[in-house]
């Protein structure tokens, strides 16, 4: 198992400032609708719920507008019906990008996510184009920076982790997607604070831009970014030190 050889920019944060909770919250709102109607209104019977549920309240999501999300989805009370789609493409120079989405319009949502591509030097793929380029993984993270590697690396065997890197103030177990929920159960009961437990898409081989084309590239990813019907973003770009340097 490897302990600092973090992987770059695969994932786009949602929450980088307060003034973006509502769309956090919104984002959330829609993944407690769809786990509730997919798999039932008991977390504790629905995997895919409990994990969304504890995404809401790391944001701090009041617990009726959980309450509220999940019951729609059940079908409880009236709502939106929102379906799941995930969008393949292409930016500058090539790098791959995966959105995934939640949306009550697939025709808008793909009509003005083609448009915001065009406009920035990318184009939408047909399905399959760009998602071979990634592995699909579950993403436990822990907060106990005080682990030593080896106290980490023991952790995650011991819950049933395939891989764990040291992430931002915290321990990141990867694991295969089945094994998620039951990872994430695993470290709780150890006594640990799992501030995340999500899927994610890693890539397998990452692609560099250079310095010049990198603000371009970076404005795409954050045009995209910022669609309302888009919940996560990947890429396989990596940006120099310099690169990242000069767009903060």
């Amino acid at each position: 198992m490897s302990g600092h050889s973090k992987w770059a920019t695969t994932k786009r944060k949602k929450a980088k400032i307060d003034g973006a909770r509502a769309k956090v919250w919104n984002r959330i709102n829609k993944e407690l609708t769809v786990a509730s109607r997919i798999g039932g209104d008991d977390p504790e019977a629905n995997p895919r719920l409990r994990l969304a549920v504890g995404k809401a309240k790391a944001a701090n999501m009041p617990a009726k507008n959980i309450e509220t999300a999940i019951l729609k989805g059940a079908g409880k009370l009236e709502g939106q019906t929102y379906e799941e789609v995930v969008y393949e493409g292409y930016g500058p120079n090539g790098i791959a990008i995966i959105l995934e989405c939640m949306t009550d319009n697939k025709n808008r949502t793909v009509g003005e996510l083609r448009n915001l591509f065009a406009k920035n030097g990318g184009n939408l793929a047909q399905d399959g184009a760009v998602a071979w380029m990634f592995d699909q993984k579950g993403k436990v993270s822990v907060q106990a920076p005080n682990l030593t590697e080896d106290e980490a690396t023991e952790l995650a065997i011991d819950c049933g982790g395939d891989d764990v890197q040291l992430g931002d103030e915290c321990w990141e177990i990867y694991t295969a997607p089945e094994d998620l929920a039951q990872v994430a159960k695993a470290v709780e009961a150890k006594k640990l604070v799992v501030s995340e437990a999500e899927f994610v898409r890693i890539p397998k081989t990452p692609t560099m831009v250079s310095d010049e084309d990198a603000p371009r590239v970076q404005k795409l990813l954050d045009i995209l970014d910022d669609h309302d019907d888009v919940q996560n973003l990947y890429t396989n770009v990596e940006f120099s030190e310099a690169a990242m340097a000069a767009m903060e």
